[in-house]
């Protein structure tokens, strides 16, 4: 299935007709509160994708950009809402679906922090929180909701979200968002938007459910690629450690953690079970670890991300539940127990630990079943994996 999609993907890559670059944020028109907040954020130069979209978006324009996690497009449409929201209306603006919960979080978050010197409300109408919290904000009339596809759409069919002032709809995530159930969900949403609503749409690759989506919901759309080489895997050194058979990954990764001292890092495994039994046997040898997956509750969930934020947690286990959209700024490590079983999630879990510029490294442990796996990598991202030096600890000088 993960084989189809990429090979679809390859023959379906967008084509850019938008070659506007805007290389300033001074250079984008816009509020001076909006501006603050960006350099606040430690944003100096927009990167290769708020270059080309921010302005059509703030212009009003449907938008189809393809570009992966890592390349700053949260800033690009958080940015670009606060630009078109009023903010003297307390009705809802803009809406932003997002197909986690963790991910609608964080995307709250980055809008909050960039637009901290607007007088705007962002609220967060995800699934597992008391709907009560939902009502309530959305008849104060929250200028931004960021929400998943089911909460949202509830709120809206039970009359709570009033959507007749929305202006701007965006995606963000599309294809997962498409391709996890959730279509019928989005499309009931669209139904309800009015008319003359932007669309703004997101997503790393481009199958048939995104490119169906423009054709019915987007007026004349432009479109912007991000090619896989102007990606963030450049700052990130890859490397491998082939430790022959699965069943010696783990004591691989003791002997690892012995001989680095690393501010944070995130191990990521393919399954709920891998990450429980790791966890586990990682806490039975002392080491302080917390582990996330899509069977935790909301609540469980945000407690060990806020730990981990905070810095009282050093390792965090994951499923690629968090591989899309968790910016963990300390990161500098990830390390693949399990490499993906779809190569386009290695970006979306190494980019945690270098995003945007940042410098980061990723160790993949391998045992020799998943060496054709690897090199399917590199070549999927014209990239080099090498093998781990012995004099591996001055990696994070």
């Amino acid at each position: 299935m993960a084989t189809e999609g990429i090979q679809e993907v390859e023959t379906k890559l967008i084509e850019t007709n938008y070659d506007h670059v805007v290389y300033s944020f001074d250079d984008l028109n816009l509020k001076s509160e909006i501006l603050r907040g960006i350099f606040a954020c430690g944003f100096e130069e927009p990167s290769a994708i708020q270059q080309r979209a921010i302005l059509p978006i703030i212009e009003g324009k449907d938008v189809l950009a393809q570009a992966q996690s890592g390349t700053g497009k949260t800033a690009t449409f958080a940015i670009s809402a606060l630009q078109r929201i009023d903010a003297s209306l307390q009705k809802t603006q803009a809406l932003i679906m997002a197909p986690t919960r963790e991910l609608a979080l964080q995307i709250q978050k980055v809008v909050l922090s960039l637009g901290m010197h607007l007088d705007i409300t962002v609220h967060a109408s995800i699934g597992g929180k008391p709907v009560v919290e939902d009502i309530e904000a959305l008849k104060k009339g929250a200028q931004i909701v960021v929400g998943t596809p089911g909460r949202v759409f509830s709120m809206i069919e039970r009359g709570f979200f009033q959507t007749e002032d929305i202006k701007m709809f965006i995606m963000d995530e599309a294809d997962e968002m498409l391709s996890t159930g959730f279509k019928e969900q989005i499309y009931n949403v669209f139904r309800f938007l009015p008319e003359t609503t932007q669309v703004v749409l997101l997503s790393a690759t481009m199958p048939q459910e995104v490119l169906e989506v423009t054709t019915k919901f987007m007026r004349d759309p432009i479109r912007i690629l991000v090619k896989k080489d102007e990606l963030t895997l450049e700052g990130i050194k890859q490397y491998y450690i082939n430790v022959d058979e699965e069943q010696y990954k783990f004591d691989c990764l003791c002997d690892l953690y012995d001989s680095i001292s690393v501010t944070q890092a995130v191990i990521f495994c393919n399954t709920r079970r891998k990450v429980e039994e790791l966890t586990q046997q990682l806490s039975d040898n002392k080491f302080t670890v917390s582990a996330i997956h899509s069977d935790l509750s909301q609540d469980d969930r945000d407690t060990i991300m806020q730990e981990f934020r905070s810095g009282s947690s050093r390792i965090l286990i994951s499923t690629d539940l968090l591989a899309r959209g968790i910016d963990v700024q300390q990161v500098s490590l990830v390390i693949n127990y399990d490499l993906p079983s779809n190569k386009e999630n290695y970006i979306h879990r190494i980019g945690r630990g270098g995003r945007f510029g940042r410098k980061g490294v990723a160790i993949n442990l391998i045992s020799k079943d998943d060496v054709a796996a690897m090199r399917e990598i590199e070549k999927f991202y014209s990239t080099q994996i090498v093998e781990l030096p012995a004099n591996f600890g001055n990696l994070f000088d």
